[in-house]
């Protein structure tokens, strides 16, 4: 690996960056053990970094998503899956919690970061609402007018709060219906 250091230059090591990935991150990591900082492709270095920081974020965002759109579907939705319709969505949200708990315990500064990005989750929440409606639709089991009224009911701001998505108890709620 060290040859390969002595000959390449910095405009070829990006360029490998999108080539040969695997080797574009081995040159660098040789390079900063190295302390050949003069080489070391920062641009996308940062880049990478950046992106890693912000993967775990996107997975609470993700669960997130889950856990607001099946609370949407259960508080105005039950009525078209019927009287043993929901408990998928349950399993759903209880499952999403765990892993943003362990994401939490992974990472701990993701407990503050997540709450901010509700609005996020909502959005990502809405399209799967709508996109799940639109399904509903073509498969016969609502017609278009309902598919209208159902679309123009859902809210462009979250209609949950932080607070409620994480805690809500939905299995009290059904024992409870």
């Amino acid at each position: 690996m060290k040859k390969e250091l002595k000959g390449i230059s910095k405009e070829e090591l990006k360029e490998l960056y999108d080539k040969d990935f695997p080797l574009w991150a081995e040159i660098n990591l040789e390079l900063l053990k190295e302390k050949a900082y003069e080489l070391v492709d920062w641009e996308h270095l940062l880049e990478e970094i950046e992106d890693m920081a912000r993967s775990d974020l996107k997975a609470c965002i993700s669960y997130l998503a889950v856990i607001l759109e099946h609370l949407y579907k259960w508080d105005n939705f039950r009525h078209l899956v019927g009287k043993e319709g929901g408990k998928g969505w349950i399993k759903s949200v209880v499952n999403a919690r765990r892993e943003i708990f362990v994401l939490f315990s992974e990472s701990p500064s993701l407990e503050k970061k997540l709450p901010v990005e509700i609005s996020k989750a909502w959005n990502r929440a809405r399209a799967k609402l709508e996109s799940w409606l639109e399904d509903l639709y073509y498969e016969g089991r609502i017609t278009k007018a309902q598919l209208r009224e159902y679309l123009s009911q859902i809210p462009k701001d979250c209609p949950y709060t932080y607070e409620s998505a994480m805690t809500r108890d939905l299995r009290k709620e059904l024992e409870d219906a």
